[in-house]
């Protein structure tokens, strides 16, 4: 629904106060003034810059001037018994923390429905104090779809050969998605002043700057890719079919996204990072301790603020790295509750947001997570990452002898229980102090000697319950102990 038909509604209604957040004031008041032409309706609007102005009028007044108390009570000359007048009152939340203008709000509000006088805030912002909160109803100027993101294209692209095509036209406009007319417009210009076309990855440069202000995310710009990551087939395959189908655009059928547990080591990370080159998305890093504010609720309002983020830099990815570290005092009151009433968002978020965003959450220990985090809808799969098979490990090797630009046909050493990032030390080392594979092994402690019973209950937890990274199907256990091992004593909670 438009802001002009959601303003009809509540205006037919005799809602005398109404709050538009809106990043675009001119066009918000465009639609207005077009309503109140339609509608036979009087309007005027006032800004401490320009004072009060009636559109429409040679001489504008200068009713109110810089006075906005004078603003308020000039509305009220404007009232008739067979119309109805408006009164747009511009970033007017700046002058909300004055007694006498909240009083003259209010009092204004309430005897506007006698003579049908309207008052409507335009904000970017929702800063309404106490006293006013049950005079206002909030409405939402919505940002450009993807038709008049299109026609703005079209506006702006005049030469031939300036605008794509078919498929490179749809990514032009994922990519400008969430953009203001006025961002919009600036950024087809810019991809047209550098490139001699309009293409997405100029859009995105400044659709990027909307992170940087906010500083509560990070776009991470490498340039990893599926065939730098040994195995892990079944996940590849799994995503990479999930996001290519073109049933994305349709909120029912949109992916959700993926929970990766594993053992510290075996590339849940490098994959998430790799996965937005593959499908050419974006991929925006959360760092959920970033969130965290030393005032009260900055908390909360820092997270909002982030998740409102993620859904307008649609289609991207969201990256979580290690959550149950990040979400770990969920269960506790040592903090008043904070990090509880942020994970109750974050889950909220996961279930019903409705954006084209896909989900990726790492975690090395999933018992620290409450068992509503990975329920059915939060994520379309919960994935294990085991220790690499020795066919992976061979993949891996290569992959990584060739990055540090080392001899493939020298011995290497003994890696049953290595992961990818042990094998990527040991070649990393041996570049760095220019020995043999084997002399650098000496100084690489696998993760399953030193955790070694934190991978087993790991390994066993995962065992019947999530989906195996390498091959398809259900993850069916670890292999067992080796002869002469001492066993440890049965951990209860696995039985």
């Amino acid at each position: 629904m438009s802001l002009v038909q959601r303003l009809t509604e509540y205006i037919s209604a005799c809602f005398t106060g109404l709050w538009v957040t809106s990043h675009e004031h001119d066009d918000a008041l465009a639609e207005i003034a077009q309503l109140c032409r339609q509608q036979n309706w009087r309007l005027a609007v006032w800004d401490i810059a320009s004072g009060l102005q009636i559109p429409g009028q040679n001489n504008p007044t200068d009713a109110g001037g810089s006075d906005p108390l004078a603003a308020i009570r000039s509305i009220n000359a404007l009232a008739s018994p067979d119309s109805s007048a408006i009164l747009v009152l511009a970033n007017f939340h700046r002058f909300l923390n004055s007694p006498e203008i909240v009083q003259a709000l209010a009092k204004q509000i309430s005897t506007g429905k006698a003579n049908r006088t309207f008052i409507v805030v335009l904000s970017p912002v929702v800063q309404i104090p106490a006293e006013l909160e049950k005079h206002f109803v909030v409405l939402d100027h919505d940002l450009p779809g993807r038709d008049q993101l299109e026609q703005i294209a079209r506006s702006i692209a005049t030469e031939d050969g300036d605008l794509p095509e078919g498929d490179d036209m749809n990514m032009v406009l994922d990519a400008a998605a969430g953009l203001t007319h006025y961002e919009a417009e600036g950024a087809y210009s810019l991809s047209i002043v550098r490139h001699g076309n309009i293409r997405p990855d100029a859009v995105w440069e400044l659709k990027s700057q909307t992170l940087k202000k906010s500083g509560l995310l990070q776009l991470h710009r490498g340039g990893e890719r599926f065939d730098g990551l040994g195995g892990l087939q079944s996940l590849k395959s799994f995503t990479l079919r999930a996001m290519r189908r073109q049933g994305h655009r349709d909120p029912l059928r949109r992916p959700r996204g993926v929970l990766l547990l594993g053992v510290p080591g075996t590339g849940k990370s490098a994959f998430a990072k790799a996965l937005g080159a593959e499908t050419g998305r974006p991929t925006l890093i959360l760092d959920i301790g970033s969130l965290m504010g030393s005032l009260v609720g900055s908390t909360e309002a820092n997270n909002r603020q982030a998740l409102k983020i993620i859904d307008a830099m649609e289609p991207c990815i969201c990256f979580i790295d290690e959550v149950e570290k990040a979400l770990s005092g969920v269960s506790s009151s040592g903090d008043s509750g904070v990090s509880a009433r942020l994970f109750g968002t974050f889950l909220t978020w996961l279930n019903d947001h409705q954006s084209d965003v896909f989900t990726i959450c790492t975690c090395n220990d999933i018992s620290k997570l409450p068992p509503e985090f990975s329920r059915a809808e939060r994520f379309d799969g919960c994935f294990f990452l085991d220790l690499p098979s020795k066919e992976q490990r061979q993949r891996i090797w290569e992959i990584y002898l060739r990055l540090f630009d080392l001899d493939a046909d020298q011995a290497k050493p003994k890696d049953d229980q290595w992961t990818g990032a042990e094998i990527r030390a040991c070649c990393r080392l041996a570049a760095l102090l220019d020995l043999p594979l084997t002399a650098a092994a000496q100084n690489v402690v696998p993760v399953a000697v030193t955790a070694a019973e934190s991978v087993e209950r790991l390994r066993s937890w995962a065992s019947g319950r999530c989906l195996d990274a390498e091959s398809s199907g259900v993850y069916q256990g670890s292999t067992p102990a080796k002869p002469g091992r001492k066993l440890r004593r049965a951990d209860p909670s696995n039985n």
